[in-house]
Parts: C-alpha cells; sequence; structure tokens
C-alpha cells in the first residue's frame, strides 16, 4: 500500500475514533470542529486495585493547572503534565530514519502485524494483539484475562511505516498492576522496540509525555497524521475513580523512528 493510500486509511478511520464514547481508558473531548474522543479502559472494572484500598500507582501531577504549556514535556515523574490542546506532537529527540516502506501489495500487507513490544526501562516484553472501534466508535483494548498483552489498532500504520502507529494497553487490573503499570516513568529519548511478524523491527525514541484528563483528551495531536514514523503509546493514569471503576486521565506516550532492521 502506497504513504498517500495509508494516510488516507488512517484519515478515513479517524472519524470513527472521534464518535463519542467512553473507550477503555481514553477520556472523550470537542477539538475545534473534532467529534469526542475515545478513551483507553484502564481495565480496573469492580473490584480493581484501587477499590480493594490498595494505592494507586499512577497519581496526577499539576492538577487544575491554569496554564498550559505549548508543547509537550519530556515526561517522567517530575514532568507528567498536559500540553495545551491545540499543541502540535513534540519534536524527535534523536534523529529519525525513513520510514520502513509499505508493502507493494494489499495482501502482502495484511499478513504483516506488529507481535511485541520491549521497552527495557520499564522491563516491558509483551506480546502485541490487535484491537478496533465498535459501532459506536469505542477503541478496544486488549482482554483483562491477558495484563500483559497490550494492543495495536489495526488501521493505524504498521510499526516503522509512515504515520502515527497506535498501541495500547491496560495500568491495572483487579488483579495488580499489568503491562503500562509503569508508562509514565518514561522520559525523552528512551527507546522502544517494536516487533513485526515480517522479521522488520522498528526502535522508536520517545520524544515526550504526558498526562491528560479524559475531559480534555488531545485527539488531534495522538491520533492525527504526522511526516514520518511515529508512534503512540496509550494507558490511564491520575486519580482512580471508584465510582465509575476508571481513572480519570490518560498517559500518552509520543515516539518517532530512530532506527529500522529490515
Amino acid at each position: 500500500m502506497s504513504e498517500q493510500k495509508q494516510k488516507t486509511t488512517l484519515e478515513k478511520a479517524l472519524p470513527g475514533l472521534l464518535i463519542a464514547g467512553s473507550l477503555a481508558g481514553v477520556g472523550a473531548v470537542m477539538v475545534g470542529l473534532l467529534s469526542l474522543a475515545p478513551t483507553v479502559d484502564d481495565g480496573s472494572g469492580p473490584g480493581g486495585p484501587l477499590a480493594a484500598g490498595q494505592p494507586s500507582t499512577v497519581q496526577i501531577e499539576n492538577a487544575g493547572a491554569f496554564v498550559l504549556p505549548p508543547t509537550v514535556g519530556p515526561g517522567g515523574k517530575s514532568g507528567l503534565t498536559p500540553a495545551r490542546i491545540d499543541a502540535p506532537p513534540p519534536l524527535a529527540a534523536v534523529p529519525t530514519v525513513a520510514p520502513i516502506p509499505a508493502a507493494k501489495t494489499t495482501k502482502a500487507k495484511v499478513k504483516a502485524k506488529p507481535s511485541r513490544i520491549k521497552i527495557p526501562k520499564i522491563k516491558v516484553n509483551s506480546p502485541v494483539g490487535q484491537v478496533t472501534v465498535d459501532l459506536k466508535g469505542n477503541l478496544g483494548t486488549p482482554s483483562l484475562s491477558k495484563p500483559n498483552q497490550t494492543g495495536w489498532y489495526r488501521f493505524s500504520p504498521l510499526p516503522g511505516e509512515n504515520g502515527p502507529t497506535i498501541i495500547n494497553g491496560h495500568v491495572s487490573t483487579r488483579k495488580g498492576p499489568a503491562v503500562f503499570a509503569r508508562l509514565s516513568e518514561l522520559v525523552k529519548g528512551d527507546n522502544i522496540y517494536v516487533y513485526r511478524s515480517d522479521g522488520k523491527v522498528a526502535r522508536y525514541t520517545v520524544s515526550g509525555i504526558e498526562q491528560v484528563s479524559k475531559t480534555t483528551f488531545p485527539t488531534k495531536r495522538v491520533y492525527g497524521n504526522t511526516e514520518g514514523a511515529q508512534l503512540r503509546l496509550i494507558t490511564c493514569g491520575g486519580v482512580y475513580n471508584k465510582g465509575a471503576h476508571s481513572y480519570k486521565d490518560n498517559i500518552v506516550v509520543y515516539a518517532t523512528l530512530s532506527k529500522k532492521k529490515v
């Protein structure tokens, strides 16, 4: 599939992502003329870790800040704050490389898919499944019975190819921490490796990370088309709402392709 066709596919899928609804862990937000954003399920559910009286491993920072930074910050526990809603994705932390060329035929492209994600700093070594949106525009998440699995939005680009690849995962389940429990610890410059079923490997370098309210989710910044190959990792964070069985915020990691094996 050509780069142009790939962008067109994501652009066609974007309206579905923007339909009002509460997705697994991401909150809804109105961005200009865009519709409401999807959510990423926290995966805690009734009887989750906080419902059981256990403290959250992710704490909200800069709560109630009136003036937001004009850009996404470097992230990490000391700098996990949201940027202005109209801020662009953060600039690459290191020199980038050209995207992995897309498969020439649709048939060949369908066969390839992400198979595993590794994040050395936070000891993530996880299989990657596939998620999509339902008829209401809600973005799916991995099964709660598989807390170590992540989910690739199958209508986003293959890892390493041009555009924003979307991968989400739970921060916790009723049994305890899940695959992205430590996602908020990442900072600018950390590496993320995504392996594909066709043997290709994409190394991304974190360019920024933010914690955003689900009511002001930066839809365009997260899901909008990009120049070059980029990656978005999404999970839940902040304060746990026992009544709604959900976290109030999302953690969003932005990364750019810095090395590839083809």
